[in-house]
Order: C-alpha cells, then sequence, then structure tokens
C-alpha cells in the first residue's frame, strides 16, 4: 500500500477494500520508466470481474464547489497530460487493461446527498465515487483553460457518460 496524503485517493482505497475488489496501489513517488521516457503513474491497478482491468486515476473534486453564489455541482475537469498518460498505459499493458477516470466527490453539503446513487462514508466525509472511460472523455471533452492546459465535459455530457464505480468492478 503506497503512503497517501490526499483525502479522496484514501477514500477511494477504502473503498476499494471495504468492497474486496483486488487492487494494486500504486506509489505516485516513482515514475515508471517507458522507452527510456519517464512515465506518471496512474493511482490504482484494480482487477475486475469485467472485461477490462482497469488504471484508475482519481480525481477528487467538491460538491457543490465554488461559494454559496457560485456552486457549481457536477465539477469534472482533468488535465490533457493525464488523459494522455492513461492511454499510453492502455497500450502498454494490451486488451486486458482499460483507463479510467474516477471522480471522488466529496459531499460538503450532505442537503445534497439525493443527487448520489450511492455514497460512502470514510473519515467523518462523504463521497460519492463515478466513472468515466479515459477514451470516452478524451473524444468528448472541451478545453477548460489553455494555460492551466485543463479540459472539462459539458454537464450534460457528463451525466450521461459517467456510471456509478460498481459499473466497472
Amino acid at each position: 500500500m503506497a503512503q497517501r496524503s490526499n483525502h479522496y485517493e484514501m477514500a477511494f482505497e477504502a473503498y476499494l477494500r471495504g468492497n474486496r475488489a483486488p487492487y494494486v496501489s500504486v506509489d505516485e513517488k516513482r515514475r515508471s520508466l517507458l522507452r527510456e521516457a519517464s512515465l506518471k503513474s496512474m493511482d490504482f491497478i484494480v482487477y475486475s470481474n469485467r472485461p477490462h482491468n482497469l488504471f484508475v486515476d482519481v480525481k477528487g473534486r467538491r460538491f457543490p464547489s465554488g461559494g454559496k453564489s457560485n456552486r457549481h455541482k457536477w465539477e469534472n475537469w482533468a488535465t490533457e497530460d493525464n488523459l494522455d498518460i492513461l492511454l499510453q498505459w492502455e497500450l502498454v499493458f494490451g486488451a486486458g487493461f482499460r483507463a479510467v477516470l474516477v471522480f471522488a466527490y466529496h459531499v460538503i453539503d450532505l442537503r445534497c446527498l439525493d443527487e448520489f446513487e450511492r455514497c460512502f462514508r470514510h473519515r467523518n466525509r462523504v463521497y460519492a465515487f463515478y466513472g468515466l472511460w479515459a477514451d470516452q472523455y478524451r473524444a468528448e471533452m472541451r478545453t477548460r483553460s489553455r494555460g492551466w492546459e485543463t479540459v472539462t465535459l459539458p454537464g450534460g455530457t457528463f451525466r450521461r457518460l459517467r456510471a456509478p464505480i460498481e459499473e466497472f468492478l
């Protein structure tokens, strides 16, 4: 088990353990070498009963985000680099693996709980986990910030493509 300080990743790992999903927690401090290039690691490799094992990159988001007057609910941004790297890992490992972005929402306003199919409690916090295939995200993404090299999906597209994480395991 890798040392983790990110509460979103710790909650997701606790979720995997609680559901007895076999996984490998990837040590973020060590980069892998691939063809003489350093390649960022995913957060987890999860072995699934479904057709594909998973390369998981956890994206922690607050729900809702923003201040009281500017409340965004389904923040789903990522960096282009994260997507490129996840998809490169798919090529390295082959057909039995598929990259998934896991959006781990920390529900900070409990009045919003009815917006989630399932929630998970960990260390006095409530989370909801949604997965989205990295290749589908890439096909639908829009630029969010050129300077930060971030991308996002429109809210309706995200809601159409995402699924509770149970559907990936």
